[in-house]
């Protein structure tokens, strides 16, 4: 049995250090945004219930049962919204951690707490990023399977990111045991080649992205080109014309050196400028053929008194 749900000031909850979710990392999460439409005055969430569903996949993949079904927490993540009446764009956290204070690092007990919260906080708005290739390997499918979102899998980004920061670095790329290109500390990874668009498989321990999927789309139903899943080495990185990431949080966000080589011109490229823009109309309810994947916040005549 799990209460009903509870909307409360975040100042007010704890969690207790014996908390073995807290302990070992034995929870699930994702992200969502929200995009805040000055023109129509309205709040868009951005493929919602896809990213619900994928919480619900990472929760079955790790014996962390979900306590709401997908359409409870789209209600709820709305519900949410309206009642912080959010008028700018957001980061929307949904996580589910195991809820017992239990010694014992297992995944047994049925106890989960679920909780969603927003965060105005953005990335570092910066035009264009310099990235590394990381030290450390990307953990692999049998290790903390990283085509869910387990809590625990997030030291391996952390430790990514912070050999990038340390060395100068706006973040870092992961290989794969086998030496092949993953994906960044926190995003999905695309190079443009001659024409062509090639991102890593699923295969190459990535993250299948909602914003990954979207830009495949962008390139597929907008600019008639078709993305080729394959794996690839770093020097097809370091060859490529045009480079760049793709992430919930950060969008589409161009990359113009790996390594201290420069990619391409050293320019943002004109195929990823073009798919940054036609993203943005996207998410932002400005493109009728994309409006599915846009969930409105407000009623037409919404009162923020």
């Amino acid at each position: 049995m799990f209460d009903k749900e509870r909307f409360v000031d975040e100042r007010l909850l704890s969690v207790s250090v014996k908390n073995k979710g807290l302990n070992y990392g034995l929870g699930c999460l994702d992200g969502i945004r929200a995009f805040w439409n000055d023109e129509k005055e309205q709040l868009f969430i951005f493929r919602l219930e896809d990213h619900m569903k994928r919480l619900h996949g990472s929760g079955k993949s790790l014996f962390i049962n979900i306590p709401y079904t997908v359409e409870q927490l789209s209600s709820i993540t709305k519900q949410l919204l309206l009642l912080n009446q959010v008028t700018q764009d957001v980061y929307i956290r949904p996580i589910c951690f195991k809820g017992a204070n239990t010694l014992r690092p297992d995944l047994n007990d049925p106890f989960n707490h679920l909780a969603i919260y927003t965060h105005y906080t953005e990335y570092e708005p910066k035009p264009y990023l310099k990235l590394c290739i990381s030290s450390w390997t990307r953990i692999g499918s049998n290790m903390i399977p990283p085509q869910t979102k387990p809590t625990a899998g997030y030291m391996n980004s952390a430790l990514a990111s912070e050999e990038a920061a340390t060395n100068g670095f706006d973040g870092a790329i992961l290989l794969t045991a086998e030496g092949n290109v993953s994906e960044e500390a926190t995003a999905n990874l695309f190079i443009i080649r001659d024409g062509q668009v090639y991102t890593p498989p699923v295969s190459d321990d990535i993250l299948p992205g909602i914003t990954r999927d979207t830009t495949a789309q962008i390139f597929m139903n907008e600019m008639n080109i078709q993305v080729r899943e394959q794996s690839l080495t770093r020097v097809e990185l370091y060859e490529a014309d045009e480079v760049f990431l793709t992430g919930t949080a950060m969008g589409i966000k161009p990359v113009t050196e790996i390594d201290r080589r420069v990619i391409g011109s050293g320019q943002v490229g004109p195929m990823t400028s073009k798919a940054q823009e036609i993203y943005q109309l996207i998410v932002r309810g400005n493109l009728p053929s994309y409006m599915n994947y846009c969930t409105p916040v407000y009623e037409k005549e919404k009162n923020f008194n």
